[in-house]
């Protein structure tokens, strides 16, 4: 589900007008139904029924500390992927216990930390890393928990940018080399325990095939893993994709019935389905790291038309927010709908560059694209905003960061305020 539609004529957050928020509270806003995040999220966690398992949401999605206490009010774990994270979890609420530790690059003060919270395992990127887990751990008089995130070489089909599971890409250690990595730890490493077995092979898959090809030829490893080494978990990562691509229709915002079906998300029932047989007799607590799947669908971000410029060769929408405030266009080509917060009233359409205001040609949310017409001085919403929006938000331009809002049924709660001129310069001499 999600909690957008239109409703006489506005553009609603589940019973919010977001026509009223963006008065009230300015633009660029970006605004979050609770409903939607909590709903993805138990849909997940019912989906693998019949095995034992843990949602360890990715906070590195969005992590702003109302959706992680959010999260872990109904019971969510933690995948995170710095000390900031951890230090944001346990803010909002959450349970180090519950957290796993990701990422090739951390840190001695980052290690230190988390030993020192007592987090549930470090996914270990490489036996250097490994191996400096030790030598830290035994500084400290620790053990720490580990797992290795095993690199299966499977092509998710997905971006470059955000593919993790072949050969060529940073993360994790060769499916080849895993089983005699395990054993040189066991016996080399006396302050690391062997907690399990961790993989990832990309982001953003809309369908189960990748899923199924990777979790079938780790399952002999896995297996092995665990009468060796008496493993207790595999994370088997997150990656499950949401639909960016949706039509508008009179009366709601309609993301699934008219896509085409190859273009038809993976739903959470048919992942579920195909998985939780080929999982359910390993006898491990499994792992699952979703992020974009809670809280993609789950976010907007509106925005002020300020100009239309009509060239030769374009029309322009000029609007108030910018690349600064969701990058992902500019990055990796991410697609965002764009809908008027007044329903249209008729179908009048016109092709046109939506772009923003920073000084960068690749500063655009759309190129010639279709759009239901709006002029100056309308507000927009993007869609699909709330995965890699205000995560990845920056000041460039030396641009205040926009406010987040979170709606909750009929109440919109301001989570975080809009940046001051004075944020912008705070700790600089």
């Amino acid at each position: 589900m999600h909690g957008f539609s239109y409703k006489n004529g506005s553009l609603f957050c589940e019973d919010v007008d977001l026509s009223t928020l963006a008065a009230e509270h300015g633009t660029p806003l970006y605004v979050y139904s609770a409903g939607t995040i909590i709903d993805h999220y138990s849909r997940l966690d019912a989906a693998m029924n019949g095995v034992d398992h843990e949602v360890a949401y990715a906070v590195k999605a969005n992590s702003n500390l109302s959706v992680l206490r959010l999260l872990a009010t109904h019971g969510a774990g933690f995948d995170i992927v710095s000390g900031g994270e951890l230090f944001r979890v346990i803010k909002a609420g959450g349970d180090p216990a519950h957290c796993t530790f990701a990422g090739v690059g951390k840190t001695r003060d980052e290690i230190v930390y988390a030993l020192e919270q007592g987090i549930y395992s470090f996914n270990v990127e490489s036996e250097e890393e490994l191996r400096y887990l030790n030598e830290v751990a035994g500084e400290l008089g620790m053990i720490a928990p580990a797992a290795v995130r095993v690199n299966p070489n499977v092509d998710a089909h997905t971006h470059k940018y955000i593919s993790t599971g072949k050969s060529e890409n940073k993360f994790g250690v060769d499916f080849t080399a895993i089983a005699d990595l395990y054993d040189r730890a066991s016996r080399d490493l006396p302050n690391i325990k062997l907690r399990g077995l961790q993989m990832h092979i990309g982001s953003q898959l809309t369908t189960i095939a990748p899923f199924i090809e990777a979790v079938e030829k780790v399952i002999p490893l896995v297996t092995s893993l665990k009468e060796k080494h008496g493993i207790e978990f595999w994370s088997i990562g997150g990656g499950i994709g949401i639909i960016y691509k949706h039509s508008l229709e009179s009366g709601s915002i309609n993301w699934w019935e008219r896509q085409p079906t190859e273009e038809r998300p993976l739903t959470i029932e048919r992942y579920g389905k195909e998985l939780v047989p080929r999982l359910k007799d390993l006898g491990l607590k499994i792992l699952l790291e979703p992020g974009r799947y809670i809280v993609g669908n789950a976010g907007v971000l509106l925005t002020k038309c300020l100009y239309e410029k009509k060239g030769s060769a374009k029309t322009f929408k000029i609007v108030d927010a910018g690349m600064n405030d969701l990058i992902r266009p500019a990055l990796y080509e991410g697609h965002h709908e764009i809908v008027p917060l007044l329903e249209p009233a008729s179908g009048e359409r016109a092709k046109v560059d939506v772009v923003g205001p920073i000084c960068e040609s690749g500063d655009f949310f759309c190129q010639d694209r279709e759009l239901p017409n709006f002029n100056p001085g309308d507000h927009v919403a993007l869609m699909s905003a709330g995965a890699y929006g205000f995560v990845m938000a920056s000041n460039y331009n030396s641009r205040p960061l926009p406010a987040e809002i979170l709606v909750e049924g009929a109440t919109a709660t301001v989570v975080r305020k809009r940046q001051t001129l004075d944020d912008l310069i705070e700790g600089e001499l």
